[in-house]
């Protein structure tokens, strides 16, 4: 059962079995998880005739939380094989998953890719990788993975974020803290919302970290229709050049974060749907075992058509050359 206080919606048995079967029959039309025209056309078409009680269970995120965890679906810890070593040799392990999480992410909203990471998938493998312990990416697993809100240096980034377990043995727990629960005064979001400081690209995009554009200043805060909103990654954000009246600020940012932060420990199967714009996310550490056995996650990233939740001025930033691919391009 997982652990924490994020509201749970939970599939019946027959909506497990439509997206099984659905999920089935499309790797058995295309043969592979990797992404191509005609697979994606499949999960649209699958996506779209998806029942009310599934598409019900798809609805926007609805609480100040900023999260839920879809739960009923089903993973066989032999059927899928063992953890990957890396996301460079997963290839199509787990496929079956990627397009459950595919027609999940679909029917939410638009998946996207990003050409500099997991080589263009739509979705990703999370798991610990051998000499990468000690960075703030997925792939590390000695430190703790500083909350974050999802690729944050870049205007494309994801409005929502989904995280499906596949393997969970040693119950780490993904950390989910909601912007809406914080307790800030007025002066500190006056402070946190002018654009002082930029956000960095983190190690999962060598190539974007080499671009030699100035880096666009961004504001951590914002007000949106529906509340206040933000854009953070202090792991990439250069706070020693920041005024201390800033960095004071950001510092109680910090600590708000945390005191209302959530641990949410996912079991095989359970899919964390996280708002993109309202909750940072980060996980404990732990001690990677590379026999096999670790903890191994599905990722996929999902933009919202028509949805205005961001400062216009993003427009014009230049995502340090970083390309975003939609599966279902205007």
């Amino acid at each position: 059962m997982s652990t924490g206080t994020a509201p749970v919606r939970l599939l019946d048995t027959a909506s497990v079995a439509e997206l099984h079967q659905a999920a089935g029959q499309i790797l058995a039309a295309s043969g592979t998880s990797a992404t191509s025209p005609e697979l994606l056309g499949r999960v649209a078409e699958s996506a779209a005739a998806l029942s009310e009680t599934v598409r019900h269970h798809l609805r926007p995120v609805d609480t100040d939380d900023g999260l839920f965890v879809l739960r009923g679906l089903t993973v066989d810890d032999t059927a899928v094989g063992p953890t990957p070593g890396s996301w460079a040799t997963a290839g199509d392990s787990g496929a079956i998953h990627d397009i459950v999480m595919l027609l999940l992410a679909t029917a939410m909203g638009n998946p996207i890719a990003w050409e500099g990471q997991q080589n263009g998938r739509f979705v990703h493998n999370i798991v610990p990788a051998p000499g990468h312990e000690q960075e703030q990416t997925g792939a590390s697993s000695d430190v703790l993975l500083s909350p974050h809100t999802e690729d944050a240096f870049h205007p494309g980034r994801a409005h929502l974020l989904m995280l499906g377990c596949m393997r969970n043995h040693d119950n780490i727990a993904t950390t989910a803290a909601s912007i809406r629960k914080v307790q800030l005064d007025e002066a500190d979001i006056a402070v946190l919302s002018r654009a002082e400081l930029p956000i960095l690209p983190d190690d999962a995009y060598a190539e974007a970290q080499g671009f030699d554009g100035s880096p666009p200043d961004v504001p951590v805060l914002w007000h949106s229709e529906d509340g206040l909103t933000l854009r953070f990654d202090p792991a990439y954000t250069p706070l020693e050049i920041a005024t201390p009246a800033y960095r004071a600020a950001y510092e109680r940012l910090e600590a708000e974060l945390a005191r209302v932060s959530v641990a949410v420990s996912l079991n095989p199967g359970e899919v964390l749907v996280v708002d993109n714009d309202l909750v940072v996310h980060g996980r404990v550490p732990f001690k990677a075992r590379y026999d096999g056995t670790d903890r191994w996650l599905k990722r996929a990233s999902v933009r919202v058509p028509g949805r205005a939740t961001r400062p216009t001025a993003e427009a014009a930033e230049h995502g340090y050359g970083q390309a975003a691919l939609e599966a279902y391009a205007a």
